[in-house]
């Protein structure tokens, strides 16, 4: 009789615990619900929101004007060349996206855990039934998809827009391109929201962070290629009396250590999936380009050029937010 009664005094505390576990299991959709709201609510993403659907009117329209006269000969990918010509005076929709792709990203979730710490609320959000994992997963998952869902909603409106100016209804093939690359484009941001929401537990003063991802975003952006340059310069020289070989292995060398940021590869990336007629990444010899048959690349084939660039780009993802989730599970906070 006591060693039964005994067990059933072990076991009870097991059975509150596992029910504890069960009613916990939904607060990830709560946590997810209530951040969703705030962001769609708040002032940032109409600001965001206004800034990128301006930046595509601008540069649709520099691109119909560019198109016109090009699809009355050729009615092919009407569609995605919409997203890749410029103007004189504008870049194309491609470079608009990845410029403010990053900005968006760093700006949904520079302020992500240290504005709550600022503010007092998060001890208070953590004080409840909530397991931390739920709070930065549903922080996460949430701006994700307000970055999804001004994506979509940029490329549609950029797509619709399109039809009805060039009056050219696009293939099943073009369709695929530019759902892909929107996804491409998602992921890009999400690197930039994993990183951002990195720096807001590693620093503690919401501006401190903001500048570390603009810091960081000009570095990849800007001088990780000039580096890239300079250093395969000075392991392979060139000047006119270069051998072959040697410009190859400098440019190889160049591309290469200029893939190490993800601006590079997302740019590389959205080429490649928008223009069918882009049929590899890496330098070309003048006795492989001959006899070659000119044409368009089939879908399969540009995603095998571009399946390294996605894996890259999930990847590093997914490392950033490891550590920023590992940091938030340890880290210390206080009322």
């Amino acid at each position: 009789m006591e060693s039964a009664s005994s067990n059933v005094i072990i076991d009870k505390p097991k059975k509150v615990e596992e029910k504890a576990k069960r009613r916990s299991s939904g607060n990830l959709g709560t946590v997810f619900k209530k951040e969703l709201a705030d962001q769609l609510s708040s002032s940032r993403f109409f600001i965001l929101f206004f800034l990128i659907m301006i930046t595509g009117a601008v540069s649709f329209y520099t691109a119909v004007q560019n198109i016109s006269g090009a699809s009355a000969g050729d009615s092919e990918f009407v569609l995605v060349k919409i997203f890749t010509i410029g103007g004189n005076s504008l870049p194309p929709f491609t470079w608009f996206l990845s410029l403010l792709g990053p900005l968006v990203g760093l700006a949904m979730g520079f302020d992500a855990i240290n504005g709550e710490q600022n503010r007092g609320t998060m001890s208070r959000l953590l004080s409840q039934p909530l397991y931390r994992d739920d709070v930065i997963n549903g922080k996460f998952l949430a701006r994700l998809a307000v970055l999804a869902f001004m994506t979509f909603a940029l490329g549609g409106f950029v797509a619709g827009m399109g039809i009805l100016m060039t009056g050219v209804g696009p293939t099943a093939e073009e369709i695929l391109r530019l759902l892909i690359y929107l996804v491409l484009s998602i992921v890009y941001m999400a690197f930039w929201l994993a990183l951002s929401m990195l720096f807001s537990l590693v620093f503690r003063q919401t501006a401190t962070s903001a500048l570390g991802g603009i810091a960081l975003w000009l570095l990849f952006s800007i001088f990780v290629p000039l580096l890239a340059g300079m250093v395969a310069d000075a392991v392979f020289p060139v000047n006119d009396q270069t051998p072959a070989i040697t410009q190859l292995h400098n440019i190889e060398l160049k591309q290469g250590l200029a893939r190490l940021s993800p601006s590079t590869l997302y740019s590389e990336a959205s080429v490649t999936i928008l223009s069918p007629d882009v049929r590899t990444l890496g330098p070309v010899l003048a006795e492989q380009a001959s006899g070659a048959i000119m044409g368009y690349l089939p879908l399969g084939q540009s995603l095998l050029l571009i399946w390294p660039h996605l894996t890259g780009l999930v990847a590093a993802t997914l490392i950033i937010f490891a550590v920023a989730y590992t940091l938030f599970l340890r880290q210390e906070v206080r009322a």
